[in-house]
């Protein structure tokens, strides 16, 4: 099976959405079909042998709406399925360089991924993908780039078209309004010329609104066009409705206007053409605002792609060129000098640096470089200078990822849309029918003919399936994005739901309720120093280290305010620690090892030594002048965020739990600090899964937060898994959710983003849902009935186009969503 997104243009209510979806899915080879009409995109799922892209494009354009063509890529990266070892990729590789217009293709076991170089006009990627798997592999969905940049120059052109279209019916509908509602009301400003008075030369009169009413129908022939159309193929949208509802309004005044010309003055009184103008002006006011607002929805990945540098400074014979970030390719050396962002992924060839990656990982503290490790797209170099080479470009970066997810989430559908799924593919001809049946039984009743059209005209124009097609969409692309601007990535609507229903909790220790970055925890003194002696010495030394551990030190004397002393000597031990001269005095800082190596007697602090190493710190030797002078002990300690994490989800009416590896006595000292009852302890990690079984046993709804790698399994089986504090392929694979930061406040924040989400649906969908099942019988003269008004059809487009624009708005009230703070609150 295949698998691809195609842009559709044309679409202008959820009957749009529903024919596109039904037509694609009915050919012959399509296994799945869904349109979301929020990002204008059908996802397809189709078998090659059966049906090609090609066909499913020509059916979408046969039924009257086009596709967008994207910039073909010359280079695609095709994950592949079924790989077991060396030899798989060597065979994959060497069938793909076989093929006609592959110009390279190389193939990575570790990654699972086909990197190919290819021409278009010579080869499909369908074609690249039958050839894996015609030799027993499986070709799996592409992971494509996200083209923000190009979606929102056509939105914005849409924007602008729609502004001015709207701009032209406005300009002409105000006049003809003024022209066939100014006698009636006599207080308006402006007389009415005699020359066109209706009553004196109601020809003339009648001839004027045609001339208004041409450039109106001009600006919204769309609505016409797309309208008939989808009416004459027996699958009418909002469009048609439109058209209709205008269609008889015009065509019953003009019969007026000839009825006119042949000497019938009385029929001056059944000239609609103002009906017809003020609906379609409304209705293209009501398109302009929600293509405003629909480009609102999407600002958040408009933000993650401004994160990515533009350009890289590439290493060529050893000349330092300025390249465009597109033109970067996998084994470029890449210099980045302090301060500039790291342009893709890759690996440190030479030099030593400090970097800060809190844009995609949400860690405050910059993490240290050296050759061999890994650099990361869009991360900021703090104060070395690097080369390093490109190891991820384009579509494959972290960053990247982060994109497609959310790009992912935003195109997915919630369970709670199904309903107005349904409805949505039946509505239109519904409505007709009622206009019908209404029109039909007002003129039996002894109504006039033109009483009967304006409630026919009525009841066309007030439906709105716009209203239930965008109801749930845009609040998932309003939540999704407001998520990813605050570091929480919901995979899709699916998730977004589930989320809101969790009602247990469990959290793995290491790195998730913990710290995961060592800190000072105590410090011990011989009788020859004092504490603070010891940690300004021990920290004086480290200031120039880009150890972990020496950097724990430093922090905690930045925190206790203690002056650093000159070091006159430095030296660095790799594996041992530092040795450094300090106001004269010869000191080493260390391990065990260096200690020992160094002959410095241990035995003083020998207790001390082995009760932190059984309380899990790790202990770091001082000694000055070869005497041992004491020990600071540096461990991973529980987050700051993470008790009160903890107390917001129990107020929350959420169980809590704690798995670990540690032992029970560790555990439950830990769990009691942030005020967890449950403990699961001494848990290896491939029974992490099981435990989290076990609980689901018991009727719950479990999410389980852990850091992507180790938990990937207990992640899976988990109704939501929640990755914490990771950017990493496994996080993104295994997790529902993914938390940038490793702010524990983030797993409150997503339940209530879930929860805030879930709640703007319901509203979205009781208002489409109540308006239409409120207005339709309205429209038909329900209160006319029972002695009540009767609804003008330029009241009904107003509603109508008022609908829509509601349900945006109430889905855009979510980006005021703010999250629960760790501090203050």
């Amino acid at each position: 099976m295949n698998q691809e997104t195609m842009k559709i243009s044309g679409m202008t209510c959820a009957a749009c959405a529903q024919r596109i979806q039904k037509v694609v899915g009915k050919l012959d080879g399509v296994a799945n079909a869904s349109v979301n009409i929020a990002t204008e995109k059908l996802s397809v799922e189709y078998d090659t042998q059966k049906v090609s892209s090609a066909d499913i494009k020509q059916a979408v354009v046969k039924i009257g709406y086009g596709v967008i063509e994207e910039a073909e890529a010359k280079e695609v990266t095709i994950p592949i399925g079924g790989m077991t070892c060396a030899a798989c990729a060597q065979r994959i590789e060497k069938v793909l360089n076989k093929q006609d217009g592959v110009s390279k293709a190389s193939v990575n076991l570790a990654t699972e991924k086909a990197t190919i170089s290819y021409d278009p006009q010579k080869i499909k990627i369908s074609a690249l993908k039958q050839s894996i798997e015609k030799i027993g592999y499986k070709a799996l969905e592409i992971e494509k780039k996200g083209a923000v940049d190009e979606d929102k120059i056509r939105k914005e052109k849409e924007i602008r078209t729609l502004w001015r279209k709207f701009t032209i019916s406005a300009i002409f509908g105000t006049p003809l309004l003024y022209l066939a509602m100014g006698s009636m009301v006599w207080w308006l400003p402006f007389p009415i010329p005699k020359a066109l008075n209706a009553m004196q030369f109601p020809l003339v009169y009648a001839l004027v609104q045609i001339l208004l009413t041409i450039p109106v129908i001009i600006a919204g022939y769309r609505f016409y066009t797309v309208g008939f159309k989808a009416l004459i193929q027996r699958s009418p949208n909002m469009d048609s409705l439109i058209a209709i509802g205008t269609s008889a309004a015009i065509i019953y005044s003009l019969y007026s206007t000839y009825q006119i010309a042949t000497g019938n003055f009385h029929a001056v009184e059944g000239l609609y053409f103002e009906t017809a103008g003020v609906i379609i002006t409304l209705i293209l006011l009501g398109k302009s605002l929600e293509a405003v607002s629909k480009g609102k929805t999407s600002e958040a990945i408009k933000k993650l792609m401004g994160l990515a540098p533009k350009t890289a400074i590439v290493i060529q014979d050893g000349k330092e060129v300025e390249t465009p970030i597109d033109e970067v390719e996998i084994g470029d050396v890449i210099l980045v000098k302090p301060g500039e962002k790291i342009p893709v992924d890759g690996v440190v060839l030479e030099g030593n640096t400090t970097i800060d990656e809190s844009m995609l990982t949400g860690e405050s503290m910059p993490i240290d470089k050296k050759s061999g490790d890994q650099v990361y797209a869009a991360s900021i170099n703090k104060n070395g200078i690097i080369r390093f080479e490109a190891k991820k470009v384009g579509g494959d970066t972290a960053l990247a990822q982060i994109i497609k997810l959310v790009e992912d989430a935003q195109s997915s559908k919630a369970p709670i849309a199904q309903m107005a799924d349904i409805v949505s593919g039946y509505f239109v001809p519904i409505v007709c029918l009622i206009a019908v049946i209404a029109f039909a039984a007002w003129l039996i009743s002894g109504q006039s003919l033109v009483f009967a059209l304006t409630i026919f005209i009525s009841v066309l124009v007030i439906a709105c399936p716009c209203a239930l097609g965008l109801a749930t969409p845009t609040a998932i692309m309003v939540g999704t994005g407001k998520g990813a601007e605050h570091g929480i990535l919901i995979k899709g609507g699916e998730a977004l739901e589930t989320a809101h229903k969790i009602n247990t909790i469990v959290f793995d220790k290491t790195g998730t309720i913990t710290e995961g970055k060592p800190e000072v925890t105590d410090i011990t003194a011989t009788s020859q120093t004092s504490k603070e002696r010891l940690l300004q010495i021990a920290a004086s030394g480290e200031k120039g280290s880009e150890h972990p551990l020496g950097e724990a030190i430093v922090r905690k004397a930045e925190k206790d305010q203690i002056e650093f002393l000159a070091v006159d000597q430095f030296e660095a031990i790799p594996g041992h620690g530092i040795e450094v001269t300090i106001d004269g005095v010869h000191t080493l800082i260390g391990n065990r090892k260096l200690m020992v190596e160094r002959n410095i007697s241990l035995e003083e602090l020998e207790k001390e030594s082995d009760r932190l190493a059984a309380e899990g710190k790790t202990p770091m030797y001082v000694a000055m002048d070869n005497q041992l002078s004491g020990i600071i002990a540096v461990a991973d300690v529980v987050k700051q965020s993470s008790a009160k994490a903890i107390k917001k989800l129990q107020e929350m009416g959420i169980e809590v739990a704690m798995i670990t590896g540690d032992n029970k006595k560790t555990a439950e000292a830990i769990a009691k600090q942030v005020g967890i009852d449950r403990v699961l302890a001494e848990v290896l990690p491939q029974d992490k899964a099981n435990e989290v079984k076990k609980l689901q046993s018991e009727g719950k709804k479990v999410s389980m937060v852990g850091d992507g790698i180790n938990d990937a399994p207990a992640l899976v089986q988990a109704d939501i898994g929640i990755a914490i504090g990771s950017g990493t392929d496994v996080a993104m694979e295994s997790a529902d959710i993914v938390l940038m930061r490793s702010d524990l406040m983030d797993v409150p924040t997503a339940i209530h983003l879930s929860k805030s989400t879930i709640r703007n649906i319901k509203q979205n969908l009781g208002w489409a849902f109540g308006y239409n099942i409120a207005g339709i019988p309205i429209a038909a003269g329900v209160l006319y009935l029972f002695g009540g008004p009767l609804l003008n059809p330029i009241f009904a487009a107003a509603a109508m186009s008022l609908s829509s624009v509601s349900v945006l708005t109430n889905a855009l009230r979510l980006k005021r969503f703010k999250p629960y703070q760790s501090k203050n609150g």
